[in-house]
C-alpha cells in the first residue's frame, strides 16, 4: 500500500471520528445535560456510558493525528525550520518553545488540584443514597418543575418560592438549566421539597 492511500485512510478516519466526538459533545451538553445521570437513556445508555464513548473517542481521535503527525513529520520539519538561511534557527527554537508551551497547558490540570466549593455537598451516585432516605432525593436536574411536582407532591410554586425563583417561571422548565441559570444546587431543592412535605 503507498503512503498517499494510506493518508487518505487515516485523514478518512480522523474525519468520522471528529465527527463522532462533536456528536456525542453535542448529545451530553443538550440531549442528556448535566444531572440527568442514571435516569435518563438513549439506546439503552446513560449520560455517564455516553460520556465514557466520547472520552474513549477522544483518545483514538488522538491516536490517530499522532499517527498523522508521524506520516508527516518530514514535512513538519521543513516548515518550522524552513531553508537553511539566517533566521531559520530562530524559527525552529520558537517552534519548539510552543510545542513545550502546548505540552504545559494540556498536562497542567493533571497536576492541578482539585478545590471543593465552600458548604456544597459532592455529587452522589445514584448507587451511593441509603435506601432509607426519602424518594425525593431522586430528584435530579433532568427533571421538570412539573415533573418535580408530580413525583413529590410539592407545588413546584412553592418551590420556586422556596428557591427565591421569579414567580413566573414556567413549570415546563428543566431544574439543571435553572441551577446553572441562578446558581442553586440540588441539595437546596431536596431541603425545600423536605421541608413542604413534612409540613403536609
Amino acid at each position: 500500500m503507498n503512503r498517499t492511500k494510506i493518508n487518505s485512510i487515516i485523514d478518512t478516519v480522523a474525519f468520522v471520528e471528529s465527527v463522532f466526538l462533536c456528536g456525542t459533545g453535542v448529545l451530553l451538553r443538550y440531549v442528556l445535560p448535566p444531572g440527568s445521570g442514571h435516569f435518563q437513556t438513549l439506546w439503552g445508555l446513560d449520560r455517564h456510558e455516553w460520556g465514557q464513548l466520547h472520552f474513549w473517542n477522544a483518545v483514538i481521535v488522538l491516536a490517530t493525528l499522532g499517527i498523522h503527525l508521524f506520516l508527516h513529520w518530514r514535512w513538519i520539519v521543513y516548515i518550522v525550520k524552513g531553508r537553511s538561511r539566517e533566521g531559520s534557527g530562530s524559527r525552529f527554537i520558537l517552534g519548539f518553545l510552543g510545542l513545550i508551551a502546548l505540552l504545559g497547558l494540556v498536562l497542567s490540570p493533571f497536576f492541578s488540584t482539585v478545590e471543593n466549593k465552600t458548604g456544597q455537598q459532592p455529587h452522589r451516585m445514584r448507587s451511593e443514597i441509603q435506601l432509607d432516605e426519602p424518594d425525593y432525593y431522586r430528584v435530579d436536574g433532568s427533571m421538570t418543575l412539573l415533573e418535580v411536582e408530580k413525583f413529590t407532591g410539592v407545588s413546584y410554586k412553592i418551590i420556586i418560592s422556596e428557591l427565591g425563583l421569579p414567580s413566573d417561571v414556567s413549570g415546563s422548565e428543566r431544574l439543571g438549566r435553572l441551577r446553572r441559570q441562578y446558581g442553586f444546587e440540588m441539595s437546596e431543592v431536596h431541603d425545600a421539597i423536605g421541608k413542604n412535605k413534612k409540613q403536609k
